[in-house]
């Protein structure tokens, strides 16, 4: 067991092929240069057994995995936690999984799947921590439980969360995640798109030409 800072930056690795609004795809390009990426999953069950079950699974499925305990130890992760947990935090460091990067990398979190009933702080209330922060609303948020009650499922999906999967979670299941992955991944890259198209602009031939034009007739 190791801690492991916040997530900031990408976890380049593997490419995974998957179908995405009928396109086969393999990489991602950014900033014009294609990359290889694995997708990084935040996975939060009190159970050792569960947890160890959707670790399995989503490894099985080419994800980078972290896996924690609590919904407080995933709000300590991805640095949300209050600052009247700071105590709490230093005497119970995040315990991760075991093949975590040894070196502390900071990585992205890409999705994040929850157990519901969890002592302290519930499934549900870590979605709506999660949805409540400006910088990480986006992160798409699965809710797990063994218990099939029709008003807790419809009162995450209305709050935010993407599925809502009962125990036990299967491969079909995970299969259902990545559409969201890519959903979200393509929220995260947007930014550098209209960044990398606004300088292009700036530095086109025509746009280049026009001000000196102007320039000529001052």
């Amino acid at each position: 067991m190791s801690s492991f800072p916040p997530s900031l930056l990408p976890f380049p690795r593997f490419p995974s092929s998957s179908s995405f609004l009928g396109v086969e795809i393999t990489s991602l390009t950014i900033m014009g240069v294609a990359s290889e990426y694995q997708f990084h999953v935040l996975a939060v069950d009190d159970s050792l057994i569960d947890r160890k079950l959707i670790e399995r699974l989503l490894k099985t499925s080419s994800y980078h995995v972290t896996a924690v305990d609590s919904g407080s130890k995933a709000l300590e992760f991805l640095g949300l936690n209050n600052s009247d947990e700071d105590e709490q935090r230093n005497s119970n460091p995040v315990s991760v999984a075991p093949d975590d990067d040894q070196h502390h990398q900071q990585v992205a979190v890409n999705l994040i799947i929850t157990d519901y009933c969890m002592p302290g702080m519930t499934g549900y209330d870590l979605l709506r921590k999660i949805k409540e922060s400006s910088s990480f609303k986006d992160i798409p948020v699965v809710i797990m439980s063994s218990e099939n009650i029709p008003s807790r499922i419809n009162r995450c999906l209305e709050d935010g969360a993407e599925e809502f999967f009962l125990k036990p979670v299967q491969l079909s299941d995970v299969n259902k995640l990545r559409p969201h992955l890519m959903k979200g991944r393509s929220k995260e890259m947007q930014p550098n798109v209209n960044k990398r198209k606004g300088m292009e602009e700036i530095h086109s031939p025509d746009r280049t030409r026009t001000r000196y034009n102007e320039l000529e007739v001052v």
